[in-house]
């Protein structure tokens, strides 16, 4: 999917900085009622998800599917899910399901998960409330153990073959590698970085890149296998954080979100939501 950083990504303390300032620390002053009380009338929270994003909504089950639970547990309200496709980029996806509505008719909804908490996308998006972040995402390397035992840089792979999908960040990083050094060794074919994993898993490839949710989710706990962040200097090595978005002017929703996501990190009911998609949670 296209929810990817820049190759420019801010610092993971800019990035928190910037969550608090563009969203949790002016809600308190600013909110103005009306979305929460919507919410709580008609009794239901209308949550965006992404559809096919393993490990965060297959088949109607996910770790998102679980927040989205959560946050309208928090609420004490009935959850709605509203399923979608990624459009284009971001942008089109916060249009599409926060602050406008989809031109086919459906959307916007209350509430977006999965959004990148980023300050350029903030400021491309004034119509929307990015906030929340959690969970920290970063691009991997799964690798086979007994064919690559050690690889602190690309050029360790040799000519061993790697799975990536060439649609996603990972793709990208490991097309332009080394000036293309690993094309010819790259199946680009799988569709995101959890099918990766798993041809590696059957013995089909030597290694596997993807976002590290994709990837853990399959291989997280097999002892054949090493995961360790993407040896390439054109993406930070402590990734991005990953919120969601509400509409501008949504700020009482959005603090009253803002405090279930706070719950559910310290009582470690969110750790628990990732561990059961087989991730490690990452804090943001």
């Amino acid at each position: 999917m296209h929810t990817l950083p820049s190759s420019s990504r801010p610092s993971r303390r800019d990035c928190l900085r910037w969550a608090v300032a563009a969203g949790v620390a002016a809600l308190a002053g600013t909110a103005r009622a009306g979305a929460l009380d919507r919410i709580r009338a008609r009794g239901t929270l209308s949550v965006a998800i992404y559809q096919d994003m393993p490990p965060f909504h297959l088949a109607g089950q996910g770790i998102d599917i679980e927040l989205a639970r959560a946050l309208a547990g928090a609420l004490d309200v009935k959850l709605s899910l509203l399923p979608f496709l990624a459009d284009e980029n971001m942008g089109d996806d916060l249009r599409n399901m926060v602050w406008r509505g989809h031109y086919l008719g459906f959307g916007p909804a209350d509430v977006m998960l999965h959004v990148p908490v980023d300050r350029p996308l903030m400021d491309e998006t004034p119509q929307a409330l990015i906030f929340a972040p959690y969970y920290r995402e970063r691009v991997v390397l799964a690798r086979r153990l007994d064919r690559l035992p050690q690889l602190d840089t690309l050029s360790a792979l040799g000519d061993a073959k790697v799975a990536v999908s060439g649609k996603t960040l990972a793709g990208w990083l490991m097309i332009g590698a080394d000036n293309g050094a690993y094309r010819d060794q790259l199946d680009t074919q799988p569709k995101d970085g959890a099918e990766a994993a798993r041809a590696l898993q059957r013995g089909e490839v030597a290694a596997a890149a993807g976002l590290a949710s994709e990837i853990e989710s399959v291989l997280r706990g097999d002892a054949r296998f090493a995961i360790a962040p993407l040896p390439s200097p054109r993406i930070q090595r402590n990734g991005w954080a990953v919120g969601m978005a509400v509409r501008k002017d949504a700020t009482d929703l959005a603090q009253a979100l803002q405090a279930g996501v706070n719950a559910l990190a310290q009582d470690g009911r969110l750790r628990t939501m990732f561990e059961g998609g087989n991730v490690a949670w990452q804090a943001p």
